[in-house]
């Protein structure tokens, strides 16, 4: 199997109107309070994507890990990633709502620095290749212009109404 062509250079095209607020994300992607997280969509092109995220003490994902010092999990800023890919997916897949991208893939996955409620970190994710409905990106995580995280990762574009009930996988 060929690899299909990417876009072309992100740099030769002009971002799509931005900011992104929740609403604009929300008619992207399927995810909803309390798992949505993303604040905005501070800029997007053919090949990337640029989010933000703030976190908050009351998150429900906080309670718990590490009391009397609150970290954001790392599975948490993966999803994140995960979470700004399949906006970045979504304008290029056909009849946004009826395909999503779902996670099949999570390589070389690294934490660099702690993220804790009240802060503010911008999130990166870039295409790198795709192979028929699998795409293949990379994101990664900043807060104050350091890397709190990076990971590579794959999504495959399905019709969530043609999976059975209970078959497992993850839509993000």
């Amino acid at each position: 199997m060929s690899a299909a062509p990417l876009p072309p250079d992100p740099a030769s095209h002009t971002s799509s109107s931005v900011p992104m607020g929740t609403a604009e994300i929300e008619q992207k992607i399927p995810h909803r309070a309390p798992m949505l997280l993303l604040d905005e969509i501070v800029e997007i092109s053919e090949t990337a994507i640029h989010a933000r995220k703030t976190f908050a003490s009351d998150d429900f994902f906080v309670q718990g890990h590490f009391p009397g010092y609150p970290l954001v999990p790392g599975v948490i800023q993966c999803e994140c990633c995960l979470q700004a890919g399949a906006i970045l997916l979504s304008e290029q897949t056909p009849d946004v709502g009826e395909f999503v991208p779902v996670a099949t893939r999570m390589d070389s996955v690294k934490f660099k620095n702690m993220v804790r409620p009240g802060d503010t970190v911008d999130i990166h994710v870039t295409l790198k290749e795709r192979l028929s409905n699998a795409y293949f990106l990379t994101g990664k995580m900043l807060l104050n212009g350091k890397t709190t995280m990076r990971l590579d990762f794959a999504c495959s574009i399905t019709n969530p109404r043609d999976t059975e009930e209970g078959s497992g996988g993850d839509a993000s």
